[in-house]
């Protein structure tokens, strides 16, 4: 299966950002890929969040390692909602989940446009 069709179908990533004090942070997260970019969303006070904030310097990872993509990129916050209509459908496409529309409290999106692909 080729990079872009595993970026449609793999439903997580594993998102590396960097503390305030140096050491990384590494999570596995729902994403989607729409438009060139990387699309995460998360809670306001959650580590990753914080970790954007200070640092937006980020790498994205597929979970395989049997066939790695990795990619890394500069992360922009947008606190919402309402999020873009097109980023919104494509997460009720692939999740059934309205990021305009969601009672947990999901009002960051984390976008990351790919500066380079490491792998894959």
């Amino acid at each position: 299966m080729s990079r872009d069709e595993r970026l449609g179908v793999e439903t997580s990533c594993w998102l590396a950002t960097t503390r305030p004090d140096g050491r990384p942070h590494l999570t596995p997260i729902w994403f989607v890929f729409h438009g060139g970019r990387f699309w995460i969303c998360t809670v306001p006070g959650s580590v990753k969040a914080a970790n954007v904030r200070a640092d937006p310097r980020v790498s994205v990872s597929l979970e395989s390692a049997g066939a790695p993509v990795v990619a890394e990129g500069r992360a922009v916050l947008h606190e919402g909602p309402p999020f873009p209509p097109d980023v919104v459908a494509a997460f009720v496409a692939k999740f059934e989940w309205d990021l305009d529309h969601d009672d947990d409290g999901y009002t960051v999106l984390i976008e990351i446009p790919v500066t380079k692909w490491l792998m894959g």
